[in-house]
């Protein structure tokens, strides 16, 4: 089976949203931080189709969930750091 690695500017391209790295930049200030008992597919800037996507990537580990993960992971930390390839 072959696997696929997927990049946080392929996630936002997948999302719909801009996928530069000034694009994503922007998105996770916007929206940094989340709660810590809001789950990434649970934010309330996300759209349906949007929030869909996100669980099923994570919640089926999916090709996406990796990065997905790391999604979660920079919306969630205290501090902001983005660290996105």
């Amino acid at each position: 089976m072959e696997q696929h690695t997927h990049s946080m500017s392929n996630l936002f391209a997948q999302l719909g949203q801009a996928s530069d790295e000034a694009g994503i930049a922007r998105f996770i200030a916007a929206n940094h931080p989340l709660a810590g008992d809001v789950r990434l597919h649970e934010a309330a800037f996300w759209s349906a189709s949007q929030a869909l996507f996100l669980r099923e990537a994570i919640g089926d580990d999916a090709d996406w969930a990796e990065i997905a993960e790391a999604l979660n992971s920079e919306l969630h930390a205290p501090g902001l750091t983005i660290r996105h390839a």
